[in-house]
């Protein structure tokens, strides 16, 4: 099953749900009042059944609802379905007040209800079947090729996509090189192997796919390569370069057996949008006035304790402005602290002044987090494209997990696909996904991740390729 099959089955799951449904919602209302004349007919619902299909057919093509955009993650699912069932039912009985359609309100609730369940649902039953061809070995075995950046962050988007029904069985890399890559040494003891052996091992391993993820995949060394796993079937896939990618939609050219990448144009970010606006000033207002009792108290303990309530940090916004960021007086790097400022840390909520921020207008609720002046003075043009929007209290890489003490690289890469695909949609799904993120963290849970095996191979003793394998895109480091 192709991936574009795989997502058109999960639409026409849902579709044939919405059916059932209806159906069920209709049999719980007139269930035992099937011969009263008050029951309103079933073909009076077919419009609504119709206008649900059509419309989450239509969202689905936009924002993708199968579940795997962006990477297998359940809070995320629940995230985007909620808010568009929500739409949803909110335009269905909307109509049909419009159009002074009678109808059972009880029928309709049901039937949302009904409607999301079970979407969860046909979401978690593909899941356990891509589980159970992962169980069988129904999945194609990949080796990466580099150890910079990009071969890691490769491995990460493979191990969050099950549906690609993809393995990372391990990496290539220089074994004089091998340094830049010991964090991954957590399972078998490396391999090396000379070049000419390395198709040989591939083989050995039952390795059906090899992706090049360095800068310089023209080397004759690699050429050769590539060439020796074609002829064994070995399938190649090559990561463009470079970086900048990310802030483009790429499309693939066929110029009579040339391939040609072609580069999307930057998006036109032209100060916020009103809806933007409007979300960030109802939804501070609204925090503000549930959560002020207890910032106003926590200020006072602030106070009476450290002599001090809030910290003002001097912080880059859109296009590099400088404004005052304002968090409690908590110092997130001090050992020792009282149990509930822990609390307090873990759960963000000495990060609630920043409110603020959102209602003067420096901040958004949702956007890149925001850096010192010492770091962005150090940004390159590439980490320079997210001060184009305004920096928001959480974001596309809080929700992965990333904290301001994460590398900028990873950061920036989260920050800039948000830039990319940012929407009222979006955005209402990262906040309610933000939401998980600081529960779970209250609890102390905390995902673990864990790497692929490292195959160390020495794929050329040329000084020149090297370099090349060992720089793989290494660019300016976590300035955090």
């Amino acid at each position: 099953m192709t991936l574009k099959t795989f997502r058109f089955a999960i639409l026409i799951a849902d579709s044939c749900w919405a059916v059932v449904a209806m159906a069920l919602a209709y049999g719980l209302r007139y269930g035992r009042q099937w011969q009263s004349p008050a029951r309103i007919p079933a073909p009076d619902f077919l419009p609504f059944l119709l206008f649900t299909i059509l419309f989450w057919a239509a969202l689905s093509s936009w924002v993708h609802l199968d579940g795997f955009r962006g990477g297998w993650r359940f809070s995320a699912i629940l995230s985007q379905l909620f808010p568009a069932v929500s739409a949803l039912m909110l335009l269905l009985f909307a109509g049909g007040y419009l159009v002074r359609w009678y109808t059972s309100r009880f029928i309709l609730n049901v039937f949302g209800v009904l409607f999301f369940l079970g979407l969860v649902a046909i979401r978690l039953i593909f899941r356990g079947s891509l589980e159970s061809r992962y169980r069988l070995g129904a999945v194609r075995k990949a080796v990466i090729l580099g150890s910079g950046p990009i071969a890691m962050e490769i491995a990460r988007k493979i191990e969050s996509h099950p549906e690609m029904l993809w393995e990372v069985s391990g990496f290539l890399c220089p074994a004089e090189n091998a340094h830049s890559v010991s964090i991954l040494e957590v399972g078998p003891a490396p391999i090396n192997v000379r070049s000419v052996g390395i198709t040989e091992l591939l083989r050995s391993h039952a390795v059906d796919d090899l992706i090049i993820a360095v800068p310089r995949s023209e080397h004759p060394e690699i050429s050769d390569l590539i060439v020796r796993c074609r002829h064994e079937g070995i399938g190649i896939s090559l990561v463009p370069q470079p970086y900048e990618l990310y802030l483009s939609q790429p499309k693939l050219l066929d110029l009579d057996g040339l391939p040609l990448l072609r580069l999307g144009s930057l998006p036109v970010v032209q100060g916020t949008p009103i809806w933007k606006r409007v979300l960030d000033l109802v939804l501070s207002m609204f925090l503000l006035l549930i959560t002020g009792s207890g910032i106003l108290t926590s200020a006072a303990w602030f106070k009476v304790r450290k002599g001090r309530a809030f910290r003002s940090e001097p912080r880059c916004g859109h296009y590099g402005k400088t404004f005052l960021m304002y968090r409690l007086n908590s110092d997130r790097h001090a050992v020792g602290l009282p149990f509930h400022e822990v609390v307090m840390q873990q759960s963000s909520f000495t990060e609630l002044p920043q409110l603020l921020n959102v209602l003067r207008g420096d901040m958004s609720l949702v956007g890149p987090r925001p850096e010192g002046p010492e770091q962005v003075r150090h940004y390159s043009d590439w980490h320079r494209q997210r001060l184009s929007v305004k920096p928001g209290i959480t974001g596309l890489a809080q929700v992965h997990g990333l904290r301001d003490e994460s590398s900028s690289e990873d950061k920036t890469r989260y920050d800039l696909q948000y830039i990319l695909q940012r929407s009222l949609f979006l955005d209402i799904s990262l906040l309610l996904q933000t939401t998980w993120t600081l529960a779970l963290r209250s609890f102390g849970h905390k995902r673990v991740r864990v790497e692929p095996p490292l195959v160390r191979a020495e794929v050329a003793t040329a000084p020149m390729l090297e370099e090349s394998l060992s720089n793989a895109h290494c660019s300016q480091s976590g300035t955090d």
